[in-house]
């Protein structure tokens, strides 16, 4: 299950991972969002221990959306060691977004 990040947890759990982290960055208004949000899920069971997988409503917290200049969403950014290593936007299906992260 894909962590909930929060303004308060965000430095923690993806800036001082030692996992590469993939935030999904979404709102609940999104169609696109809710496409891909099952993908998502799938790949947070299946890549447990490897990569954290974490969402960021951008509407509860637009100060960390505003930060990573997500202006398009869902905007994918995997972190590794506390810093932007990519980023992808829009849907996408299961097999590019295992290729995005390498896995």
């Amino acid at each position: 299950m894909s962590i909930k990040l929060t303004a308060e947890n965000f430095e923690s759990l993806v800036l001082n991972s030692d996992k590469p982290v993939l935030v999904d960055f979404w709102a609940t208004w999104c169609g696109p969002c809710k496409m891909i949000a099952p993908v998502i899920e799938e790949l947070s069971e299946e890549l447990e221990g490897k990569v954290v997988v974490a969402k960021l409503d951008v509407d509860q917290v637009p100060s960390i959306a505003a930060q990573y200049g997500v202006m398009s969403i869902p905007t994918m950014v995997v972190f590794e060691n506390g810093k932007e290593a990519k980023r992808t936007v829009g849907f996408q299906p299961k097999d590019r977004l295992k290729a995005f992260l390498g896995v």
